[in-house]
């Protein structure tokens, strides 16, 4: 079965999303997500100048092949554009093997190890009030663990606390140039363990909880957090520091028994290794959309099982409902499952791309539609064309620029 097209295909309804489609001269076609929010067509470049024309006239069935071709025959490795252009063409091709196969996806990575998948919701507010009504809101909608974020006292605009539209989504910040938020390590360390102390006087210790640092922290710093936040038990603590120095990990791990969640912003397995190998972290966080695809990241979740290292994969409005889809078929069927993140899709995003999976109770299933399960209606698309937007800049008050 041979490609005989490839074409990409972007879209903005409500955010940015970069899709390939592949067709083979049987008729069958597959779809991959290759969004990098806020350099989505630098990916497209990549895609339509140097890996389209490569792959006309493969066997649509050497999925490893390919992979390994696009990976090492580029010499330049790694990296978010390269990692998210080959994911578009990896999952793309897996959808089209399990479509030729007539099964789900989750059928061809082993069948499925559970019935149905535990998610974890996004709850905010510029405020305690606000965020207490965040989680009332997520509760009702059966999300068994939340993510709380919330405004500290003294600054106007931080991660995690957006303006919403009518489908309560974040709107990305759109234009030639980015937000610029403002942030006061001393001021946040102080805040969080006084909003944990909040939402467990309200709503008990048996909710689990989670909370996302984004790479603002020291090491120290992350270690103080850690601490202070063990009485109230926390799920996680999601990327307390920024992990590219993997043995930073260390001081953190020295200094608190919070389980930690690292790898949202890695591109490899390389990223991981000292992470895994000294059992520096608790979850790994990588989405199949920036890793490459569903190729290295089962190879990832492999290799993170041995050390009793679980997934939580990211899941984002900026990833696709494509790229989703391929998370909760990797999700049903690998053994050391642990979270998914979920946070859903505005209406016309969900109409643009139509899909299987479905989310009920506070749980994802991918469904049985044969492939990922997932169609894209290319004139909707079409008629939704990409607009310029940017992910925030982060400035600490003297104007010097943080870790957003």
């Amino acid at each position: 079965m041979k490609i005989v097209d490839a074409k990409v295909v972007v879209t903005s309804p409500g955010r940015n999303f970069v899709t390939l489609k592949v067709t083979t001269d049987e008729g069958l076609t597959g779809l991959g997500d290759a969004t990098l929010n806020g350099r989505e067509l630098a990916v497209v470049s990549y895609l339509e100048d140097h890996v389209v024309p490569l792959l006309i006239g493969l066997d649509a069935h050497r999925i490893e092949d390919t992979w390994q071709s696009l990976y090492r025959g580029a010499y330049w490795r790694r990296g978010p554009v390269t990692m998210a252009a080959i994911a578009a063409v990896d999952v793309a091709l897996w959808d089209i093997k399990a479509k030729a196969a007539g099964l789900p996806l989750y059928q061809l990575l082993g069948g499925a190890s559970r019935d149905r998948i535990r998610t974890y919701g996004h709850a905010e507010g510029r405020d305690l009030p606000e965020l207490l009504d965040s989680v009332r809101a997520r509760l009702s909608q059966g999300f068994p663990a939340i993510r709380i974020q919330t405004g500290i006292p003294g600054l106007t605009s931080v991660y995690g606390v957006h303006t919403t539209d009518t489908d309560d989504k974040p709107v990305p910040h759109q234009g030639a140039q980015p937000l610029v938020e403002d942030w006061d390590t001393e001021a946040y360390l102080r805040h969080i363990p006084r909003v944990f102390e909040a939402v467990r006087a309200e709503f008990g210790p048996e909710l689990a909880l989670l909370h996302d640092a984004h790479h603002r922290l020291t090491p120290i710093q992350a270690a103080r957090l850690g601490q202070e936040l063990e009485p109230y038990r926390p799920f996680w603590l999601e990327d307390c520091t920024p992990a590219e120095n993997q043995e930073a990990l260390r001081l953190v791990r020295r200094h608190t028994t919070v389980q930690l969640a690292i790898g949202e912003v890695f591109n490899t397995v390389h990223d991981y290794q000292t992470l895994i190998t000294e059992q520096l972290i608790d979850y790994v966080r990588s989405a199949v959309t920036h890793f490459g695809g569903v190729t290295p990241l089962r190879k990832l979740f492999d290799f993170a099982a041995q050390y009793q290292i679980k997934s939580g994969i990211h899941g984002p409005e900026d990833i696709s409902p494509v790229g989703m889809a391929a998370a909760v078929h990797l999700d049903l069927a690998v053994h050391n499952f642990g979270i998914q993140e979920y946070s859903g899709h505005n209406a016309l995003t969900r109409e643009v791309f139509r899909h299987a999976y479905t989310f009920t109770d506070g749980h994802l299933h991918p469904g049985e539609a044969a492939g990922i399960g997932v169609e894209l209606d290319e004139d909707l698309a079409a008629a939704h064309p990409y607009r310029q937007a940017y992910l925030p800049v982060n400035r600490l008050h003297d104007g010097t620029v943080h870790d957003w």
